[in-house]
């Protein structure tokens, strides 16, 4: 194996989730709210070395995005590790890391800045992320305002632009008009033909996964059933959720 650029070791992340109650019951009081103990990763490890895509698939509610965002920062975990070998990363997502209050403008250098760029690396930047953004206008309007495809076409252009060593991608790629998802499929396979970028894709599509993806990560209700090349795990899979 060559240069590792990604390594998680025994990941173990739980939360708790509350039962709901109707809004009258809360109110008064009537009953309390049960916390149960949810376990979303369950001592997955695996070493990804650099300059390989990995694609990270499973059912709905198996821990991906959690993981994900666990590897990004945003999660801590309850035990176990992540080692980004030095690394800068970053994360595609729908959701995450933007203030709902502010423009998409002021999102981009808050996202930035967030990142570890310098303000004149992000200003230096900034226009190109707008044109490829395709807001127009509505750059300057508060990130609450957006509906989701603008919302990924932002997320998807400052990480896009703002290249980092490690992209984490969860499904961004499926949100958006089909243009934006024609051009932003092309700017995804420029990327990653750099031999010294390392990406992570959480997805389920299937043509994606096995047009980009050297290696495959299936996780199953936070346990990991397989990890190695796309060829060998993507059939077991696809037979698995047949």
């Amino acid at each position: 194996m060559g240069e590792i650029a990604l390594e998680v070791k025994d990941l173990y992340i739980t939360y708790n989730s509350m039962k709901t109650y109707s809004v009258k019951k809360n109110i008064l009081k009537l009953k309390g709210s049960d916390k149960t103990r949810i376990e979303a990763v369950k001592g997955v490890s695996f070493a990804l070395e650099k300059g390989k895509i990995l694609g990270i698939v499973g059912k709905n509610g198996s821990g991906k995005s959690t993981m994900l965002k666990s590897i990004a920062g945003i999660f801590a975990p309850d035990s176990g590790s992540v080692d980004l070998h030095g690394h800068s990363i970053s994360l595609m997502s729908i959701g995450v890391g933007f203030n709902n209050e502010l423009s998409g403008r002021e999102n981009i250098a808050l996202s930035g800045m967030l990142l570890g760029f310098s303000k004149e690396e992000i200003e230096k930047k900034t226009q190109e992320i707008i044109e490829f953004s395709e807001l127009g206008k509505f750059i300057d309007a508060p990130v609450r305002t957006y509906s989701s495809g603008m919302h990924s076409k932002l997320a998807f252009s400052i990480t896009a632009i703002l290249e980092t060593d490690i992209i984490l991608v969860d499904e961004v790629l499926s949100v958006g008009d089909a243009k934006f998802k024609k051009k932003s499929y092309a700017k995804m396979k420029e990327l990653i033909s750099d031999e010294d970028r390392t990406v992570v894709i959480v997805s389920h599509n299937m043509e994606t996964l096995r047009s980009l993806c050297d290696i495959i990560l299936w996780i199953n209700d936070g346990d990991m059933v397989m990890y190695g090349p796309k060829e060998e795990v993507l059939p077991k899979y696809e037979e698995y959720m047949s």
